[in-house]
């Protein structure tokens, strides 16, 4: 029952996304299994978790869209997500959830903590970030960069990412007191768990993009793009790893922030 429950619930979030094209046909489809499992593996804590991260991250990816429009058309992080990104941000939490039902330990809904809070802090700060009035500053050499542009930070976009973070900490006792589960310590603890683990995996996947992401030029504009067409022609490769896509850098980042929040609550539990 508790799988079907959770693939209804699914469906009903999913939908809605799908219906504002905040999800592809595939992104749903991903959805609506990445739901099922969360809930019928897990409980209130896993999926109220993921559906605090998915429903703000799709309410602001909707927020001043029109302004976002270039954006959406040059970065892969941007726009519609299809079935590759919303596993590469749900995956590793779907994998923490069937870990802790097979092998049940506290160090699993830490580690879920610290990727939901890294996959939030990283949205956030791309959606609220990219609308920053100031231009974006390279986190290597801090020169001024395209606005969206990988490896690119600003006040706003830092702000935006702690308080998404900050967000899955205090989300995840809640959820955790409404489940009935046992709680080894404050609200407080967990909201720092969110807070470091979840900004240290956005700032990663900073370094990551301003470094060895695979990104692209546009021979129209000149612009660097994540796309493999822009302006209406193929993009030609201009640097990092042709394997490091950004679907791959997200995982990674979200990869280190889980980590970090199991050592984390290792320590502070």
């Amino acid at each position: 029952m508790d799988y079907i429950w959770g693939t209804l619930f699914a469906l009903l979030v999913a939908g809605a996304a799908y219906r504002k094209k905040s999800l592809t046909g595939s992104g749903f489809a991903a959805a609506v299994v990445m739901g099922a499992v969360y809930y019928g593996a897990g409980n209130l804590f896993w999926f109220g978790t993921l559906l605090l991260f998915f429903i703000t991250s799709t309410l602001l990816s909707r927020y001043k869209k029109r302004e976002k429009r270039e954006l959406e058309a040059s970065y892969a992080k941007s726009g519609n997500r299809d079935a590759a990104q919303v596993f590469a941000n749900g995956g590793l939490g779907m994998i923490a959830v069937i870990l802790y039902a097979l092998f049940p330990h506290p160090v699993w809904m830490y580690v879920f903590i610290g990727i939901m809070a890294t996959v939030t802090a990283d949205t956030w700060a791309t959606e609220i970030g990219s609308l920053s009035r100031r231009r974006p500053r390279s986190v290597i050499t801090l020169k001024p960069v395209a606005p969206g542009a990988s490896g690119g930070v600003t006040w706003t976009g830092n702000l935006a990412s702690m308080s998404g973070a900050l967000l899955i900490g205090v989300g995840a006792y809640l959820f955790l007191h409404v489940a009935g589960q046992e709680m080894p310590s404050s609200l407080l603890s967990y909201a720092l768990i969110g807070l470091i683990s979840g900004f240290a995996g956005a700032y990663l996947d900073s370094l990551l993009g301003a470094t060895v992401q695979r990104m692209y030029r546009c021979r129209v504009c000149g612009k660097e793009v994540e796309v493999h067409e822009h302006c209406g022609v193929r993009t030609v490769k201009s640097r990092g790893l042709g394997w490091m896509s950004n679907d791959l850098v997200n995982l990674l980042s979200s990869l280190f922030g889980g980590a970090l929040a199991g050592i984390l609550g290792h320590f502070i539990f």
